[in-house]
């Protein structure tokens, strides 16, 4: 089993040193689904929420939290994102919005966090707009679903195709 790289030989908290590594390409896809009411979603689908576009506003905000992520993950580095994309996947049979976040970069260490933190953030959004008439919605199923670049190459989650 590998060691974990966040650790120094004591144990102790470090950020990895990426100076070694080559530029090249990454590139990670995420997602979150946010479960609500049918009628919740019903209202995001009709846009007839009076906050107003509720995706686009979710859309904003899983970007900008992509490009906040090493404020808030403290051994995250700062990257220099080449893009970001938040795209939404309504499903009414299970009365959900899938949340899908791709990053890519050309540098030294991959984006898997960004587009976590992004699919989280734009999920959080979704909620905070949608709380006065569902406060009973559930974020759930946060993952990694593929990465691709760096040394350890193309990593596709088997159990949910992208």
């Amino acid at each position: 089993m590998s060691k974990l790289t966040h650790l120094d030989d004591s144990g102790a908290a470090r950020m990895v040193d990426v100076g070694g590594k080559a530029e090249t390409v990454r590139e990670a896809l995420a997602q979150a689904r946010v479960v609500m009411q049918p009628e919740t979603l019903a209202l995001l689908l009709s846009g007839g929420h009076k906050k107003g576009d509720v995706f686009a506003v979710a859309r904003v905000a899983g970007i900008q939290g992509a490009k906040k992520c090493a404020d808030l993950i403290p051994l995250c580095h700062p990257l220099m994102l080449n893009s970001v994309s938040v795209d939404f996947e309504p499903d009414e049979a299970n009365s959900e919005v899938r949340v899908l976040a791709r990053c890519r970069v050309s540098g030294r260490t991959g984006v898997e966090m960004e587009a976590l933190t992004a699919a989280s953030v734009a999920a959080l959004t979704l909620y905070d707009m949608c709380k006065a008439v569902d406060r009973g919605m559930e974020i759930r199923s946060v993952a990694l679903l593929e990465k691709q670049g760096g040394n350890s190459g193309h990593w596709l989650r088997e159990d949910s195709a992208p």
